[in-house]
């Protein structure tokens, strides 16, 4: 009897290791993070090197077929087509979470949707209205308008431990909302020469997609193909590669049928998160933070006025647009703040808000060229930095205080959330 009993603890266990766990995706995105800092740092250390020759002559090697224009560098290889691996995850989240997960509820995803949209239009307006008139302003506003979600959740992981699973919650839906609006962005002020017939193709690929997944069908076999097919649609289409992750995730089936261990939605995202926080980003991250940041490049960024307003809008805006939207909608009682954090917590979230590196930089590089695009995309650098101390010391003191308060309850026992 003991053996039996022992025996199905041993088969329950492995039972729930096999299902998708979020707490074991947030680690993950905490190394993803660290690993994301690290690929950043070493671009700009080869980029301020006497290396520099030799990574912009890898960055922007072409290669690739001319078929279907997809003799693309390496840099853009990484930017079209790995990121869209980034994106497919990022659609898997918000179906999962708008299905099944906190933004099932309106209520509570009412709060993390408008808080992602003030922190849209406030960090936008700033930076429209600090570079109008500069060259380059009418696109340029678009770079601070989104939230990196694997450097934000890591800054948070490393510096707010003790903050409960619903400041990490809030955090990821507001990302992935906000992520989601710099690529509506993108497909809608940076699409260009529309290819109706690609396009007519991609939406075909993307129905069929549905249809599979509506028919449980699950071969790799025919998912692989039909996602490489659908990427290669949407970039010949004129609409942003990357669209074509956002679009499959949001397809992809989130319920768990009956005879199922885990959805197909849960199991690409356990499978794909940690390739896409640990591999995918860092890569894009690596090819597209090498910009020269001396003394004569840092004094030409702050005399531009178009870098100025992306930094003011990374660092000021976003937390304006989050912090202000979401204390207006507490108010009027359109959203509920989670009871278990504070106005303190909000504020030290709504700056880690200003984290803008990915899709930042992804804007950057579609609304900007030459020394102009080197110069915002030095200034998102240093306003994720800015907003990511700010947030970490805040974090950190409000971490003490929380530690402090909960050593001087009875018992003196400190639970982390």
């Amino acid at each position: 009897m003991v053996l039996s009993t022992n025996g199905a603890a041993l088969s329950d266990a492995r039972n729930r290791a096999r299902t998708f766990d979020f707490g074991a995706y947030l680690r993950t995105e905490t190394v993803g993070g660290m690993v994301l800092l690290a690929a950043a740092a070493i671009a700009l250390l080869l980029a301020n090197s006497p290396a520099s020759a030799f990574y912009t002559a890898i960055r922007d090697f072409e290669v690739g077929p001319h078929l279907l224009h997809l003799d693309l560098s390496i840099g853009e290889w990484a930017k079209d087509g790995l990121l869209a691996i980034f994106f497919f995850v990022a659609g898997l989240e918000l179906k999962r979470e708008l299905v099944i997960g906190e933004l099932s509820n309106i209520r509570s995803a009412l709060l993390p949707v408008i808080a992602a949209i003030g922190g849209m239009i406030v960090p936008a307006g700033l930076a429209f209205a600090v570079s109008i008139g500069a060259p380059g302003h009418e696109t340029a506003w678009a770079i601070p308008v989104a939230t990196d979600i694997a450097f934000a959740l890591g800054v948070l992981a490393l510096t707010g431990s003790w903050m409960p699973t619903a400041a990490r919650v809030f955090l990821l839906s507001l990302a992935v909302v906000d992520d989601l609006g710099g690529i509506i962005v993108i497909a809608v002020v940076f699409t260009s020469g529309l290819n109706l017939l690609a396009l007519l193709a991609a939406v075909a690929l993307c129905a069929l997609y549905w249809f599979l997944q509506h028919k449980r069908i699950r071969s790799p076999w025919i998912y692989v193909p039909l996602a490489i097919a659908t990427w290669i649609a949407v970039h010949s289409c004129g609409i942003h590669a990357t669209i074509a992750g956002v679009a499959l995730g949001l397809l992809t089936r989130v319920r768990t049928d009956p005879d199922e261990g885990a959805s197909p939605a849960m199991r690409l995202e356990h499978r794909l998160q940690p390739w896409s926080a640990g591999l995918v980003v860092p890569v894009f991250a690596f090819f597209a933070a090498g910009v020269p940041v001396n003394g004569e490049a840092l004094t030409s960024m702050f005399e531009d006025r178009v870098a100025i307003g992306v930094m003011v809008g990374l660092v000021v805006g976003k937390f304006v647009g989050i912090f202000v939207t979401s204390f207006i909608a507490v108010k009027l009682r359109i959203g509920d703040k989670p009871s278990s954090v504070s106005w303190m917590d909000m504020g030290a979230l709504a700056m880690l808000g200003g984290v803008g590196f990915t899709v930042s930089l992804l804007i950057t590089e579609l609304a900007l060229e030459g020394a102009a695009a080197e110069r915002a995309k030095a200034a998102v650098l240093i306003a994720s930095a800015v907003a990511s101390l700010l947030a970490a010391a805040a974090l950190v003191r409000r971490g003490r205080k929380f530690n402090g308060e909960a050593a001087d309850e009875p018992g003196g026992n400190v639970t982390h959330g």
